[in-house]
């Protein structure tokens, strides 16, 4: 009999797919930017968000997306100013996030360090019909930013200041990609974990980049490997037992190690059917001097 013929497996495999399309259609903008660590260093810092609510006994989700969201604000905002590098500011993102994270999870009772472990690195079969929910309403608004600012936001990540002096709200901008990539990380929460969530918004884009032309067919490509990774490791990992998140992540990269290498075997066998480049006359030869003598260069 099919695992997936139990409710708890079907929501566990949504909120995968949720978060498959929703990573790596954000992910491509941070990509663009050269930002790829961004979601891990918002994950740490969304941790403090889940110490916080497991310690007031809230919404562990709530608290992690104002969490995250906040701190998305800050390293933009710090990143504008350029008071200081982005690596300085995403050290702080991931050292105060996560130090912050654990000291509230141990002021917090027995039970709450335990449940940590599911949020740093998934759980996504215990996700309930309410957490399933608000995946499914995040996720949506993630994937309406992506693909409806889509010219604007590539806009600002392609050339800022070009996108500046055309008139594009670039602040307003940054700030909207910067709160969406906090949500896109609190979405992921469940299905990977807070720890794992930059892999599955990083390595589908760059996966896709090895066969795609153009920011539209990348982004496409890149949702559908994300799928296809979400889908293929809740499925892998229940039929050997291992731990989600990292299985999904785990097929993310094994697919881009074997695009790559096709890719490259590829190429090889097209250099050898086509045979070696024409070669490109030698400016320095004899000839080459002689033709600018005659025309006075």
């Amino acid at each position: 009999m099919s695992l997936f013929t139990y409710d708890f497996m079907i929501r566990a495999l949504i909120g995968a797919l949720i978060t498959g399309a929703s990573a790596p259609a954000i992910g491509i903008y941070l990509v663009q930017r050269r930002l790829s660590l961004i979601g891990d260093g918002l994950g740490h810092v969304a941790l403090t968000g889940v110490g916080f609510g497991l310690l007031l006994h809230q919404s562990p989700v709530f608290m992690a997306v104002i969490a995250a969201a906040l701190g998305a604000v800050v390293i933009e905002l710090v990143r504008e100013r350029g008071r200081t590098s982005g690596d300085v500011a995403l050290a702080m993102l991931f050292y105060g996030g996560i130090s912050g994270g654990v000291v509230l999870v141990n002021l917090s009772d027995e039970q709450s360090n335990r449940s940590l472990v599911t949020y740093l690195f998934g759980s996504p079969l215990t996700t309930s019909r309410q957490d399933l929910t608000v995946m499914l309403i995040l996720g949506c608004a993630v994937l309406a930013v992506a693909v409806l600012l889509r010219p604007w936001l590539f806009a600002v990540c392609h050339d800022e200041e070009y996108a500046r002096v055309s008139g594009l709200p670039v602040r307003a901008l940054n700030l909207v990609l910067a709160v969406t990539t906090a949500v896109t990380v609190t979405v992921a929460m469940r299905a990977v974990g807070l720890l794992l969530v930059s892999a599955l918004m990083v390595v589908p884009v760059a996966t896709a980049q090895q066969i795609t032309r153009g920011f539209r067919t990348t982004m496409l490509v890149a949702v559908l490997l994300g799928l296809a990774a979400s889908g293929g490791g809740i499925w892998v990992s229940t039929a050997a037992d291992t731990g989600p998140g990292a299985t999904v992540v785990l097929l993310a990269i094994g697919g881009f190690f074997a695009v790559t290498v096709g890719v490259s075997a590829w190429k090889a066998v097209r250099r050898r059917r086509t045979g070696p480049p024409p070669p490109v006359a030698d400016r320095t030869t004899p000839e080459v001097v002689l033709d600018r003598v005659d025309h006075g260069y």
